[in-house]
């Protein structure tokens, strides 16, 4: 089967390998432009994209595909690579009808949840931050609407209760290409049985805001934690910024104000429903980030103390 795939951050690669290795043909990969990084402002190729030249896949980076030269350009290559399907993971754009409609079994999305629960940008994280326990990847047949689509095959997974958005999402990347496969194979030998999304069942899981990674100590402990798993809690430790990359719930509750150290050896820290969330990975303002067992050995903290 002829088929271009588009796709661009490090979730979308296990998907791409898939279709690279397989035995299908890859006309065309789509990724977003490259962007400066680093103090240098070095231009750097999307993950797609250097997946994409190890294989020797011819790669585009149009700027939009829903206006202007670029998108007529972008068209012109899509009716040229005359792609019987079009894989789409994470890309970043929005595809217009006439894509949608250009191959002969239209275009797959993968998603990075069960389907229509979390659809939109950022369903890992949301996740997350609402302490689900159970999520997965669905792979779609893609329609106009944002997620919308029929869903073809599901696969669901368990989430670990400290599990952080970086695990959870190297988890799910992995099962986006295990879908895909499945999903490829069974559009080539015709088994497939779309089913309609339940509408009422539906959530949307929008971008992430920097600002939500601010950890409010008056929230309960679960709520805290789950910030932490979801986005990277941040606070405020003798007026410098104290990342947490990784916590757990402590056993007990404590008489102490929000945001108090309540147990040192530890780095426990007391939210609003008595209960306090235990630090176990951080990183101080202008170093690295490290196990709280390390930076504990350089930092004495003090019962009481508040974080804010």
């Amino acid at each position: 089967m002829k088929i271009v795939f588009m796709g661009t951050p490090d979730f979308a690669v296990p998907c791409l390998r898939t279709l690279a290795e397989s035995g299908h043909e890859v006309a065309a990969v789509f990724t977003q432009p490259d962007k400066p990084k680093g103090r240098g402002y070095k231009m750097i190729p999307t993950p797609v994209k250097a997946a994409a030249l190890e294989y020797g896949l011819p790669v585009y980076q149009p700027l939009s595909l829903r206006k202007g030269e670029a998108a007529e350009e972008a068209m012109r290559i899509l009716r040229e690579a005359a792609p019987e399907l079009i894989v789409v993971t994470a890309y970043g754009q929005i595809l217009p009808k006439e894509i949608l409609e250009l191959p002969k079994y239209g275009c797959i999305n993968i998603h990075a949840s069960l389907l229509p629960r979390y659809r939109g940008a950022a369903p890992i994280n949301w996740v997350l931050l609402n302490g689900e326990k159970e999520t997965g990847v669905t792979s779609m047949q893609m329609s106009e609407g944002l997620d919308t689509g029929d869903m073809l095959i599901k696969r669901a997974t368990d989430i670990g209760e400290n599990e952080i958005c970086e695990e959870l999402y190297a988890r799910l990347s992995a099962m986006g290409g295990e879908v895909l496969a499945e999903t490829v194979a069974a559009v080539e030998k015709g088994t497939l049985s779309p089913e309609k999304q339940d509408d009422s069942l539906s959530c949307y899981s929008p971008m992430i805001r920097k600002e939500m990674s601010a950890l409010d100590f008056s929230k309960t402990a679960a709520e805290v934690h789950n910030t932490i798993r979801g986005v990277t809690g941040f606070a405020m430790l003798e007026g410098k910024r104290l990342k947490v990359f990784r916590s757990e719930i402590a056993e007990g509750t404590y008489n102490a104000e929000n945001g108090a150290v309540v147990d040192t050896k530890r780095f426990a820290v007391k939210c609003g429903d008595g209960r306090a969330v235990i630090f176990r990975e951080v990183q101080p303002e202008g170093k690295k980030r490290m196990n709280t067992e390390d930076f504990l050995r350089g930092k004495k903290l003090t019962e009481g103390e508040i974080l804010a």
